[in-house]
């Protein structure tokens, strides 16, 4: 499970206690909600599913799916399943390779999402070595669904647009400066990052 309520806010109290830029955002925008994922294939399935296509989509082919499949997306029908049927799910026919990668990864043992090494860059390189899972997609499963406190999704654009926006920057930092930046967040830069998904999407509200 991810970063549960508590511990969220208390990082997050450390954090602002250590950079008055995320104090004065805090008391601005208040506290996130948690971002709580399962552990297991089928979070990496869904995000695989929601790549360069809008959230109603993946939402309507994750339905497909679970029709076809059952909520548990059992690895081993998916992989014996030919593209055709899964295209008829609306699945690519890239994304039914992705499909098809994770599921070897995992039913060869070579990926177990049990066990993944403890070190952090560590677990994103396993978990990279799934096609179609690439070092973003990776952050967010270890964030979301293990819960680990220290992961910080620097090239997602949302973060370095807030990032930028909290620290008062004339541009958004790019992803390497975004890194940097954060630094001094550490141990806490997962929730950090949880932290300015929740400040964007409230400054993006206030700005309509």
């Amino acid at each position: 499970m991810g970063l549960p309520a508590e511990l969220l806010r208390a990082h997050l109290d450390l954090l602002a206690e250590r950079d008055p830029a995320i104090g004065r955002t805090l008391a601005r925008v208040g506290y996130p909600e948690p971002r709580i994922r399962a552990r297991g294939h089928q979070t990496l399935l869904r995000t695989i599913v929601g790549q360069q296509v809008s959230v109603a989509s993946a939402n309507a082919i994750w339905g497909r799916l679970e029709a076809l499949f059952g909520a548990d997306m059992p690895l081993d029908a998916i992989a014996a399943t030919d593209d055709a049927t899964l295209r008829t799910a609306g699945l690519s026919r890239q994304k039914a390779a992705y499909a098809r990668s994770l599921a070897d990864e995992v039913l060869s043992g070579r990926l177990d999402l049990a066990a993944l090494p403890e070190e952090d860059e560590a677990a994103i390189a396993r978990l990279v070595a799934v096609n179609g899972i690439g070092r973003w997609s990776a952050e967010i499963y270890l964030l979301f669904a293990e819960g680990r406190p220290d992961i910080w999704p620097a090239g997602d654009l949302a973060v370095q647009v807030e990032v930028g926006r909290m620290l008062g920057l004339d541009a958004r930092p790019a992803e390497r400066a975004t890194r940097t930046l954060a630094e001094n967040w550490r141990p806490y830069r997962g929730a950090a990052a949880i932290f300015a998904w929740h400040s964007y999407m409230a400054g993006t509200a206030s700005a309509i």
